[in-house]
């Protein structure tokens, strides 16, 4: 289980995923695995869903759910918790999600892709500090918690996109009632330290589940179920299921979409057929997010600390732009929403997505290895 905690493995468990998601989506047995995807199971005539949605839907509201537990603990007690540690980190995560658009929009132009925008704005959290623990050997402890600020930040972002833009045929009563149980759930986890203590996990899960049935069916996106009842949980209880849950979504979960989503042909045409989709996407993500993040970062660093030097340089923060630029998780699933009713765009994007994420983990890789061979040589040759 400690391997499945760790930065490395998960990030590697992820990337093999989608890389053998591309390799059966194009081999003999690529159709039979694409139509068990699109099996659907559940209770016939009352709640059903194909395979492929219960995991986009379903298990991945659980990573949300740790994703919203980590974010609520650092706005209350890490590295977000006042007005000026989050200022920095959130000027860079605006200049990471606006730049990136105006590239892909650039791109796409007026055409049909160009609802695809909001796709590169994300960051995979859990990817980018794993390529930091691989290359990062000796880099200084604030470039990864500017990272994580921003990244998380980014999290805040995708998940707003996601409940704006992505809700069709909003049922109010559902809603209502799926906010009812998440303050249920909300006060009933402070109240884990009484002797019904496994009762209560009993009810807690049951009310999760059914928050998560009303949220689907009130039309919003069922993932935002485990954003809100994430915020809502007390935080030592949220702290310890994330830590139970963590293994799982780092080892099945994650793997499992990212599997899932790149169940995708490659098309057979040449490079100039590919939609605008596809170029913008491998252009925002790697180009845009190395941009966008170093350019405001610089200007946030300057900003906060005026006669003080920055605590980290143009340099490092090129190298966290290109981290920023891995998109994968949050990517994936924005660009099933925004082309899902087109699927050749959507694998287009899909492919987009892989491409651009790739790009930016081999930048990442060169820079963020440049920037910690350079900060270990300064700790050497700084006199003791």
């Amino acid at each position: 289980m400690s391997l499945l905690r760790s930065a490395r493995f998960p990030a590697v468990m992820l990337l093999s995923a989608a890389v053998l998601g591309l390799i059966v989506a194009n081999s003999p047995i690529g159709p039979a695995v694409d139509a068990a995807k699109h099996t659907y199971l559940g209770i016939p005539g009352v709640f059903e869903m194909s395979l492929g949605h219960w995991v986009q839907d379903g298990l991945l509201a659980v990573f949300f759910f740790i994703v919203a537990v980590e974010l609520q603990f650092e706005l209350t007690a890490g590295e977000l918790n006042s007005a000026r540690k989050a200022l920095q980190p959130a000027i860079a995560a605006a200049g990471g999600v606006v730049t990136p658009i105006a590239v892909f929009l650039l791109v796409a132009g007026s055409s049909d892709a160009s609802r695809g925008w909001p796709i590169p704005t994300a960051t995979d959290i859990a990817f980018a500090l794993g390529v930091l623990a691989v290359f990062g050997r000796g880099l200084p402890s604030g470039i990864r918690i500017f990272l994580l600020a921003l990244a998380i930040l980014d999290d805040i972002v995708g998940i707003v996109f996601i409940a704006v833009l992505f809700t069709s045929d909003l049922n109010l009563g559902l809603l209502a009632l799926a906010a009812l149980t998440v303050v249920i759930f909300g006060v009933l986890s402070r109240r884990m330290d009484t002797p019904a203590r496994p009762l209560l996990i009993g009810v807690l899960v049951a009310l999760g589940i059914l928050t998560w049935v009303l949220t689907y069916l009130s039309g919003v996106h069922a993932t935002l179920a485990g954003v809100a009842l994430g915020l809502a949980m007390a935080q030592q209880p949220a702290l310890r299921a994330r830590h139970s849950l963590e293994p799982w979504v780092n080892g099945l979960i994650l793997p499992l979409f990212a599997f899932s989503a790149a169940l995708v042909v490659i098309p057979q045409v040449t490079p100039t057929q590919l939609s605008p989709a596809f170029w913008g996407i491998l252009l925002a993500l790697p180009v845009g997010k190395m941009i966008g993040i170093s350019v405001a970062g610089w200007l946030s660093l300057r900003i906060g600390n005026r006669g003080v030097a920055p605590h980290l340089s143009f340099a490092d923060l090129l190298a966290a732009g290109a981290l920023g630029g891995i998109g994968f998780t949050v990517s994936l699933l924005l660009s099933e929403l925004a082309f899902a009713d087109e699927p050749l765009l959507r694998d287009e994007a899909t492919l987009g997505v892989l491409g651009g994420s790739m790009i930016s983990l081999v930048l990442a890789g060169v820079l963020v290895s440049l920037r910690a061979r350079h900060h270990r040589r300064q700790a050497i040759e700084v006199p003791r």
